[in-house]
């Protein structure tokens, strides 16, 4: 599987494919830091990051599941399996992470003070979370699911626009979606330490009902 993964990253970094999410990611990253992050704001902005990058993530998923055509694709499930499904995951974890990281160091570089490492670390975890949501977002969106480039398109980004509405309640309506605005509006408001914990349950909640959802229709729709 993980020889099938990294198969998969380098046949999708080669390609021009790869290309259009990172190209994306630029101007979204001169958008966000074309000032300095004044002191104090570190977390508020790494929150920010976590939750606009969901959808470059999930572009760069769907570009990296839909690369290979059917065919290979069917070769790669009769020889492996289920590793078929799980080196396309793996592969679009390991592709997020690197866009991910590339958002980290241009944010570290335009902050105004020095991060603590305990701020780096809730940051780079919030990040995790983005990629996760990412992923199963641009899944669900891939080829295999949704063979229409048109449907596919639409249901990524509206899919991306309803987590972020639903993500606004502040009660019950959080566990319906990734709370995505409930990262920015606490780490602004310097609540986020405190309610980590849940977070991390809300945001993980979905992406792996997400990722479960797309194993299941995968049995069928190779």
């Amino acid at each position: 599987m993980i020889a099938l993964a990294r198969f998969r990253l380098v046949g999708y970094i080669a390609s021009h494919r790869a290309l259009q999410p990172f190209i994306g990611l630029l101007p979204l990253l001169a958008i966000m830091y074309a000032t300095p992050v004044p002191a104090g704001q570190e977390l508020g902005a790494m929150a920010d990051s976590a939750g606009m990058l969901i959808p470059v993530f999930a572009w760069g998923a769907r570009g990296l599941l839909d690369r290979e055509p059917d065919e290979q694709r069917m070769i790669s499930l009769v020889a492996t399996g289920r590793g078929e499904l799980f080196s396309g995951l793996l592969a679009a974890y390991a592709y997020a992470g690197v866009l991910a990281s590339i958002s980290l160091i241009a944010l570290v570089t335009r902050l105004s003070a020095d991060p603590t490492a305990g701020m780096l670390a809730i940051g780079v975890l919030l990040h995790v979370f983005s990629i996760t949501a990412g992923v199963a977002l641009g899944a669900l969106t891939s080829r295999p699911i949704l063979p229409s480039p048109a449907v596919s398109t639409i249901a990524l980004i509206v899919g991306y626009l309803v987590t972020l509405m639903v993500s606004t309640s502040t009660s019950v309506g959080q566990w319906l979606a990734v709370p995505v605005m409930a990262w920015m509006r606490d780490a602004h408001h310097g609540l986020l330490t405190d309610r980590l914990p849940l977070l991390s349950v809300q945001s993980l909640l979905w992406p792996v009902v997400g990722i479960a959802a797309y194993a299941w229709l995968r049995r069928t729709r190779p």
